[in-house]
């Protein structure tokens, strides 16, 4: 969800905008883009339009069908659990580099996250649905902290792709898992300022893969 942070220039804003809507199913799976009224949607010609569907394409938020056009990327079952796996082992990877690497500093900014999302799951469990948006953004923010201090900026830019390609499932099927989900959240946060690697790597893979079930059970642990 890195574009959710990002503050665009006049050149990307376009193509930041389209990606937070795919994301968040403002423009379904499977939807196709036509580029007149979404170039007038987003206020932008239709060959910076195009130009922008390219670069998500290259990304995997979107298709190109040679003449038929671009189509947002479509869900399953089976991708999900691709993208579920392929963040299990990029995230484990940076987060051992970075209970290993992290310093006084990087502790900090790890429990300022958390607090951060812990406020926000607060108000998700009483039902606000209008906290929806900042709650992943804060989860997304806690997430990346934790392994920010991996100090490998490419397997930061990686990761942040396909933590985004999960966080579409999760939008679609409005998952939120609760006082399950707060839980392993405040578990991770102890073992990083434990150092505990191997807790942390168990805690992580428990919590994508229970949100991957959560989402296919329909919202059900």
């Amino acid at each position: 969800m890195q574009d959710l942070h990002h503050s665009p220039t006049a050149d990307e804003d376009v193509y930041h905008a389209l990606r937070r809507d795919i994301i968040f199913g403002r423009l379904p799976a499977g939807e196709r883009l036509r580029l007149t009224p979404l170039a007038a949607r987003y206020g932008t010609s239709v060959s910076a339009l195009r130009e922008r569907l390219v670069r998500l394409v290259s990304e995997g938020f979107a298709t190109g069908e040679g003449q038929r056009g671009f189509y947002v990327a479509a869900m399953s079952e089976a991708g999900l659990r691709e993208i579920a796996e392929l963040r299990i082992l990029l995230e484990c990877h940076a987060l051992r580099l970075s209970f290993q690497k992290g310093d006084t500093e990087w502790e900090a900014s790890i429990i300022a996250a958390h607090h951060k999302l812990h406020r926000m799951e607060e108000r998700m469990k009483t039902g606000d649905s209008t906290a929806r948006e900042a709650w992943k953004q804060h989860d997304w923010v806690f997430h990346q902290a934790l392994i920010r201090a991996c100090e490998s900026p490419e397997l930061l830019a990686v990761h942040a792709t396909v933590f985004d390609k999960y966080l579409r499932y999760q939008m679609r099927f409005l998952s939120f898992r609760g006082d399950t989900a707060a839980a392993e959240h405040r578990q991770l946060l102890e073992a990083a300022l434990a150092r505990d690697t191997t807790r942390g790597e168990a805690i992580l893979r428990r919590h994508i893969e229970g949100g991957v079930e959560h989402c296919l059970n329909g919202g059900q642990d």
